[in-house]
C-alpha cells in the first residue's frame, strides 16, 4: 500500500513547487501519493482555503480533508502539530526546498519527526 504526502508549497509547479517558508500561511498544499516503492502515482495541488487566508477552519482541518499519512514541512505551530498527532498523521521536518527533493529525502528515509512547534513562523 502506498502513502499520501502533504507539502505546503508556495506556487503550483508539481514536483518543482518551492516549499512555503509558513506552514499555515503556505498558498498551496501539494498532495503527493506515492506506491509501495515510492514512486510517484498523482500529485495533486490545492488551494490553502484556510481563516488564515480568508477562508474557514485551521489549516490542519483542511489537510486533513486530503487524507494524508504524512505532512513534510519545515516547522509548523504547536496547535497544527498537536492536531496532526492527534490524528495520528506523521510530521517530518525537512529542510529541502522543492517537492520532488522532499519526496527524495522521504524515500530515503532522511526526514526526522517533528516533535516541537515553532512561534511565530520562525521555523526554519
Amino acid at each position: 500500500m502506498g502513502v499520501r504526502i502533504a507539502v505546503p508549497v508556495e506556487d503550483r509547479n508539481g514536483l518543482d513547487a518551492r516549499l512555503s517558508q509558513h506552514f499555515g500561511r503556505a498558498q498551496y498544499f501539494a498532495v503527493v501519493e506515492l506506491d509501495e516503492n515510492g514512486k510517484v502515482l498523482s500529485l495533486e495541488t490545492v488551494s490553502n482555503k484556510s481563516e488564515h487566508l480568508g477562508g474557514m477552519g485551521k489549516p490542519p482541518q483542511i489537510i486533513m480533508t486530503l487524507r494524508p499519512n504524512a505532512v513534510i514541512t519545515y516547522g509548523m505551530g504547536f496547535r497544527a502539530l498537536n492536531m496532526f498527532q492527534n490524528a495520528n498523521v506523521a510530521v517530518l521536518q525537512t529542510r529541502k526546498d522543492f517537492v520532488k527533493d522532499v519526496i527524495e529525502a522521504y524515500n530515503r528515509d532522511m526526514l526526522i519527526e517533528l516533535t516541537e512547534g515553532c512561534h511565530h513562523g520562525k521555523c526554519r
